[in-house]
């Protein structure tokens, strides 16, 4: 297992996740979209399409990205 960072940006801002969780990467990739639905689902302003989800590594190695616009879907 892999102690796994979840930190999210888009052009003004970076969240960084301080605390980690050991996972693998499948399990990774599902947390990932959790919190994704999880973040766009609290109530706010916040218009999160153009926000991405950065997984890194505890080296700080990126493992993958995911955009919060994959989870979204298009706006029609």
């Amino acid at each position: 297992m892999t102690e796994v960072y979840f930190h999210c940006s888009d052009a003004e801002h970076f969240i960084v996740d301080r605390r980690g969780s050991a996972m693998d990467l499948s399990e990774a990739h599902a947390h990932a979209e959790r919190l994704v639905r999880s973040l766009v689902m609290t109530s706010g302003t916040e218009d999160w399409r153009d926000w991405i989800m950065h997984v890194t590594d505890d080296l700080g190695e990126e493992l993958f990205a995911l955009s919060f616009s994959s989870i979204l879907g298009r706006v029609h």
